[in-house]
């Protein structure tokens, strides 16, 4: 087994033996998480991260039927509100009727009503565009927690870094000039001082460069 799959195993029976609570939950736990979420963890989430924390699977939610629904996957760092729900495996989203549709509209409804910042993250993304996933996880993340960032850096450098982070598409040099207040042409040298350190990397341009994102 790899890595992901050892930490994986640990991670999910773990949160098993904490569900004492709720029976509905831990039956789903322990039918194993679906395709697409496990893959999602796998080529996005621990990819990036390199770790489970604050994450729980199948995380039950109240709707106003008094009913209960499952959000694939709950980032709940210090009581924060972060639904991740990974869309479109299988015939699923291609025979969509009318009906599944509003509902599935209602839900994300209720759910930012409710306080959640939802992540609707498709399957096919996932699997065709991992890299691009990341950087939006680490945005996702971003909203919620000031991740740590090198010591070494300048107070302008780990801003920037931070900044980047919570961009859910990369920034330009204006943008982080008008951020820090900043010069366009100081902006550009803590830029390329990241580039340099593979804290950011080029995302469009080459003799102008017009974009940064995060190294992932």
């Amino acid at each position: 087994m790899g890595h992901f799959d050892d930490c994986y195993e640990v991670w999910l029976s773990g949160v098993i033996q904490r569900e004492t609570d709720n029976p509905r939950r831990r039956e789903l736990l322990e039918k194993g998480l679906g395709h697409g979420t496990v893959e999602f963890l796998r080529q996005v989430w621990f990819a990036a991260v390199g770790n489970f924390d604050h994450l729980e699977p199948e995380w039950e939610v109240r709707d106003f039927a008094n009913g209960y629904r499952y959000l694939d996957l709950a980032y709940m760092p210090r009581g924060a509100k972060g639904g991740i729900e990974i869309q479109g495996y299988g015939p699923h989203a291609r025979d969509l009727d009318v009906r599944r549709f509003k509902d599935l509209c209602r839900r994300h409804s209720l759910l930012a009503l409710d306080g959640w910042v939802l992540l609707p993250i498709a399957y096919l993304s996932i699997v065709e565009e991992p890299k691009q996933c990341q950087q939006l996880m680490l945005s996702f993340i971003g909203k919620f927690i000031a991740t740590d960032v090198s010591a070494s850096l300048t107070w302008m450098e780990a801003e920037a870094v931070r900044f980047a982070r919570r961009k859910p598409i990369p920034m330009t040099p204006l943008e982080l000039a008008e951020h820090l207040r900043v010069s366009d042409r100081q902006a550009r040298r803590i830029l390329h001082r990241l580039v340099e350190l593979q804290v950011l990397t080029i995302s469009s341009g080459k003799k102008r460069i017009r974009t940064y994102t995060l190294h992932v």
